[in-house]
């Protein structure tokens, strides 16, 4: 079972967003707060697997809750919020998803199928940690590319965005393409998810070249990079623009 703690000062909210969960015969709802404040507390003493957080509220918004978490496990996050002003920011923190208010119900699943990714994510790298009692990873430093008959070796540090071009994939770097002969999947297992997230089937960007973010009428979402390209976020990726390496969402 997935536990799940509410958090918000309105107690309407509170309400709908435990009508949307009784849908959901994996989840159970292990607390409400009223206040960042009593949500902090709560969440050390419950450990919850996802908190469903209010942004604006009195004296502890949600953001500055989530700062004040302690340890090296956070729980995964589903902001909720009738501002959409705040999209990049929940970005910057890793949120699993941000779900405007009134909440749609379509919607809301669509924040709780990538829920359930993120757990499944998250039980599969415990399980891989135990197996191999490490949880070092070579991810490459560089990759091999050919142009006229010659190799050429492009640092990861210069990608700013990834493209699947048919059998190849063709990597952004500023003004220079380079073209692998690889698969997007091949692709992704060997990039570092702490820097790197796969946003679409055909799109992986590096998390750092973000500088905007905004959801969309579709449920998908826009990343705009440093370098002025704007790409789409599909629904069924976008939970992966935060991952546990960075606190993920």
């Amino acid at each position: 079972m997935i536990r799940a703690l509410i958090i918000d000062d309105e107690p309407l909210a509170r309400r709908g967003v435990r009508v949307c969960l009784r849908r959901a015969a994996d989840v159970v709802v292990v607390g409400e707060a009223e206040s960042g404040m009593v949500g902090l507390r709560m969440i050390e003493t419950l450990r919850p697997d996802v908190v469903f957080l209010d942004i604006q509220m009195p004296a502890m918004d949600g953001f500055a809750l989530l700062s004040a978490i302690d340890g090296d496990k956070p729980p995964l996050v589903v902001f909720l919020t009738a501002h959409d002003g705040y999209a990049l920011q929940a970005f910057g923190v890793h949120a699993v998803d941000y779900v405007m208010k009134p909440i749609d119900d379509g919607r809301f699943d669509d924040a709780l199928c990538a829920v359930r990714q993120r757990v499944r994510e998250r039980q599969a790298h415990t399980s891989q940690v135990a197996a191999t009692g490490h949880e070092f990873v070579a991810w490459d430093a560089r990759l091999e590319a050919k142009r006229g008959g010659r190799t050429v070796w492009i640092g990861v540090d210069e990608i700013d965005w990834i493209q699947a071009s048919g059998d190849y994939v063709t990597l952004h770097a500023g003004a220079r393409l380079h073209m692998i002969h690889e698969s997007m999947d091949g692709m992704e297992r060997r990039l570092d998810p702490r820097r790197f997230a796969r946003i679409h089937r055909s799109t992986i960007v590096a998390i750092d070249r973000v500088q905007g973010f905004s959801l969309l009428p579709t449920r998908d979402a826009l990343v705009t990079l440093k370098g002025g390209a704007a790409l789409r976020v599909s629904r069924r990726f976008r939970h992966r623009i935060s991952l546990d390496g960075l606190c993920r969402l």
